[in-house]
């Protein structure tokens, strides 16, 4: 089995290549710290890269109140990867 901080790390890098692809980030050299207000990242943004990563990963993330309240690039990255990781541990149970 590939060892988690690989798979972590990797997980971190398909969302931050999502979260620039369908936040239409122009300047892809930003990191977990980035503000997403800084990136131009808005609720219609937030919508496209949540569907994104339900086509990816096949697991809806809600709009609840820690995604509402994200305001940095980790802080989004934390919740999505939570229901990402949430939905393998059931898939593989």
């Amino acid at each position: 089995m590939a060892d988690r901080a690989a798979l972590d790390e990797d997980l971190r890098r398909q969302l931050l290549a999502i979260v620039a692809e369908e936040g239409m980030v122009k300047d892809r050299s930003f990191d977990s710290d980035t503000r997403l207000d800084e990136l131009g990242i808005e609720s219609a943004d937030f919508v496209m890269i949540l569907m994104a990563v339900e086509e990816k990963f096949g697991v809806y993330v809600p709009v609840d109140e820690k995604l509402t309240e994200a305001k940095t690039v980790g802080e989004l990255l934390a919740v999505v990867a939570g229901h990402i990781e949430d939905h393998r541990r059931q898939v593989s149970s």
